[in-house]
């Protein structure tokens, strides 16, 4: 059963977005800069490829032992979280580059990490970015029965124990992507008519995503095992791939949303929430390490979840620098600004929400 569309408060007397989208739009037209990304971005969109793609060749077409050969699919899987978070991110939010074409593109590398744009675009730039941490609409938070990341998710006793067996079930995220999830959510997508921008066609949609996986599994599933890898080598090597890359992009995305203190807010009886759409973002979202450079650099400024929830349209790389702007704005509105000065402050925060959750809820 689908539940109605939250509707957003339309009143904000702290002018808060108002004054925050002004600031920082002087902010880029003062420094002469474009929202999009620049020759950093471009850098470290080689880099990633070359960290994804470089070592497949050379499992391909070199001779190695099978612990070489694993700690390759290893590299594969850091530069595979690499490029879903540097490249196709910011392509699917067009803030790669001032060029559509070009935010295609690399937008489009999200079918060579095993996912699918269209499911991606409707899940994460629809649903997570417009209705954040709202339980039923929000299917970031949705982790089937088997993880409750919510105090608005039904209870099970197994959530006892939540706060250990995660980690082991985030790394089956992209693996998943792979398998199952992408038929499941584009099923469900179409028939709720769902879509970033028109409404494509549905045929285009399902043919897009048959061929795609049949390229994708030829690509790193039959072509090594035509070019002489054993099948079992190749099997594991895939699931090893996955389950690095999976682990990374779980870790990262629970960080911002699923920590102590962050809001899990609910419409009220008219499907009303008590805030408008860019404060909402503030009691929802966290950033974490923002003054980590190997942080910011690697998760695509995905620490800097409070800048990338409020502008998604921005590249990244501007995000160190926006953030002032909006800690700053917050303040004076007071107005909430999560944020965790490390990144192990963040995952201890994580864990210990998870096992607030896992315990039985006190009946009222």
């Amino acid at each position: 059963m689908i539940k109605q569309t939250p509707l957003f408060s339309k009143t904000d007397s702290l002018k808060f977005f108002r004054t925050l989208n002004k600031r920082v739009n002087d902010y880029f037209k003062e420094n002469n800069i474009k929202k999009t990304g620049n020759w950093k971005l471009h850098m470290k969109t080689i880099i990633m490829f070359s960290i994804f793609l470089i070592p497949y060749f050379l499992i391909l077409t070199i001779s190695m032992p099978l612990w070489i050969h694993l700690l390759m699919t290893i590299l594969i899987g850091v530069g595979m979280a690499g490029v879903g978070m540097n490249v196709m991110h910011d392509g699917n939010h067009g803030a790669y580059s001032s060029k559509p074409w070009l935010n295609k593109i690399m937008g489009g590398s999200m079918y060579i990490l095993a996912g699918n744009v269209y499911n991606w675009q409707v899940q994460h730039n629809v649903l997570h970015h417009t209705y954040t941490n709202i339980h039923g609409h929000d299917e970031d938070l949705d982790a089937g029965r088997i993880i409750r990341f919510t105090e608005h998710a039904k209870w099970s006793p197994v959530h006892r124990f939540q706060q250990y067996y995660s980690i082991f079930l985030y790394g089956l995220l992209t693996f998943n992507w792979a398998i199952t999830t992408d038929f499941r959510q584009m099923r469900r997508y179409i028939k709720r008519k769902l879509s970033y921008g028109e409404f494509p066609s549905p045929f285009k949609l399902w043919t897009t995503l048959v061929i795609t996986k049949i390229i994708y599994f030829a690509l790193w599933l039959i072509l090594p095992m035509l070019l002489g890898i054993v099948w079992w080598e190749v099997l594991l090597g895939f699931f090893i791939m996955h389950y690095t890359a999976g682990l990374i992009l779980s870790v990262v995305f629970q960080l911002a949303h699923v920590v102590e203190d962050i809001h899990h807010p609910q419409p009220d009886d008219n499907g009303e929430l008590e805030n408008t759409w860019a404060v909402h973002q503030l009691y929802t979202t966290a950033n974490f390490a923002p003054k980590n450079k190997i942080v910011n650099w690697y998760t695509g400024g995905l620490n800097h979840q409070i800048e990338h929830h409020i502008f998604p349209n921005i590249s990244h790389i501007h995000y160190s620098k926006i953030g002032e702007i909006v800690k700053q704005t917050a303040m004076e509105c007071n107005l909430p600004y999560y944020e965790f000065k490390t990144m192990r402050s963040a995952v201890y925060s994580h864990f210990k929400h998870l096992k607030e959750m896992g315990q039985k809820p006190a009946i009222a």
